[in-house]
């Protein structure tokens, strides 16, 4: 899953549908672009820590379709990371039922926890799916929960450009090339988990690294 906004693609139509006639979409994958965390972080509305206490299966009282239910997590809310002029308490995330339709699958029966972004609907719900920042909370980095703090944060002025081939070379003085999908075909490489962008004094973009000792091919800055 999932600094522009990143947004999924939904491939391969089964039916037809046009929303405002009653039909709907029914497509049968969910792919997204690949981002960096930081990116899936400042593209965010709300990003929280949770875990999740229980799960029911919603559905929208206009529709009978089952392509419109919902899985509605129950949550715990441990900390907020993003959102606080939109949330003061979450107690519920909402995604598809249907993975083709980038719903995301969460564990409500060890009350899991985990890292949680998502959009706001205009009735206060919170959105979630596969194309954003969802990831068990022990699979992140030492260095990625510290970003969440305020790292991220500082870089969401910054633009990450993924490096697809060979050449890939910076376009301005704002930006930070990721290589992880380019070096090991990885949304979860070094520069992924352990490195943040971020604007330095001189209002120049750059990687920062907020843990231990790295590679030093793509550091330019080291935790003070």
């Amino acid at each position: 899953m999932g600094m522009q906004q990143v947004w999924c693609v939904y491939s391969g139509l089964l039916v037809t549908i046009l929303l405002g006639l009653g039909r709907e979409r029914v497509v049968d994958a969910c792919s997204c672009n690949p981002a960096h965390p930081q990116q899936l972080f400042c593209g965010a509305e709300i990003v929280i820590r949770a875990k999740i206490s229980g799960e029911k299966i919603v559905s929208p009282s206009n529709s009978s379709s089952p392509y419109m239910k919902m899985i509605q997590y129950e949550i715990k809310m441990i900390k907020m990371f993003k959102g606080f002029d939109k949330a003061k308490d979450i107690q519920y995330v909402y995604t598809p039922v249907f993975s083709s339709l980038c719903g995301v699958k969460l564990d409500s029966n060890n009350k899991a926890g985990y890292l949680i972004s998502g959009s706001m609907w205009n009735d206060g719900r919170i959105s979630i799916g596969q194309c954003d920042l969802v990831e068990p909370w022990d699979n992140l980095s030492m260095s990625q929960k510290k970003n969440l703090n305020y790292r991220y944060q500082m870089g969401c002025e910054c633009r990450i450009n993924t490096c697809y081939t060979v050449p890939c070379a910076s376009t301005g003085e704002n930006e930070c090339l990721w290589t992880d999908w380019l070096l090991d075909n990885s949304l979860n490489g070094e520069q992924a988990r352990q490195y943040a962008c971020i604007r330095r004094t001189d209002a120049t973009c750059s990687w920062y690294r907020g843990g231990p000792h790295a590679d030093k091919d793509f550091q330019d800055l080291s935790d003070p």
